[in-house]
């Protein structure tokens, strides 16, 4: 096999998730500002949340398939939370401001979820700059799969006609799934704040 950054399935799988996230910005800029509600979809919102979902989805995939046939890169370790922080953040952006989805995910709310990855990258490069280990832990991964679930329920709600009487569990549901990524945003940002205070003081104490 061609040896390179994209001799190996998981990189490549990356590289489309990343291509990807790309054209679900490009609809929501688009066509995102037409008249759409839970009672009025759009057929191109609903391309635009199969299109996420398939991104989310195979966010698993590369990293099974890395791990799998011990295929974990240097490209890898870095492109992957990259186009996670992409997809999420960029699509939180758009429905912060896009008439249809601000009701349920406030501006201040992106602002939180924004800044909880600049301080967790900053403590990452930080530490890691120190030869210390900084590896993802399980409250990360619980917050990203909230935050998947918050946007697909947010963009999944004005992609189909949902019977009238499951508008409005719907619409609460959209609304718990934001306010967990909030929850769990803020939950994992402490848990880094913890565990960068555990290492350097051990490093102090040394």
């Amino acid at each position: 096999m061609k040896e390179g950054i994209f001799a190996h399935w998981p990189n490549r799988i990356t590289a489309v998730r990343f291509v990807g996230s790309l054209v679900l910005f490009v609809i929501l800029a688009v066509w995102g500002e037409r008249d759409v509600s839970p009672g009025n979809p759009s057929g191109l919102i609903q391309v635009a949340f199969w299109l996420f979902i398939g991104i989310s989805v195979t966010d698993f995939l590369d990293g099974y398939l890395a791990r799998k046939h011990g295929q974990v890169t240097a490209f890898g370790r870095i492109a992957d939370p990259f186009v996670d922080k992409v997809m999420v953040i960029g699509t939180f952006v758009f429905l912060a401001v896009l008439d249809w989805s601000r009701e349920w995910v406030p501006a201040w709310i992106v602002v939180v979820v924004v800044a909880r990855e600049f301080l967790v990258t900053g403590l990452r490069g930080y530490v890691e700059s120190l030869g210390e280990q900084f590896s993802a832990d399980w409250f990360g991964k619980v917050k990203l799969i909230v935050q998947c679930v918050a946007i697909g329920a947010v963009v999944g709600l004005h992609s189909f006609h949902w019977p009238t009487v499951l508008l409005k569990p719907l619409d609460i549901l959209g609304h718990l799934c934001v306010w967990g990524t909030l929850i769990t945003g803020l939950g994992s940002g402490l848990s880094y704040v913890l565990q960068a205070q555990r290492i350097l003081g051990r490093r102090e104490a040394a």
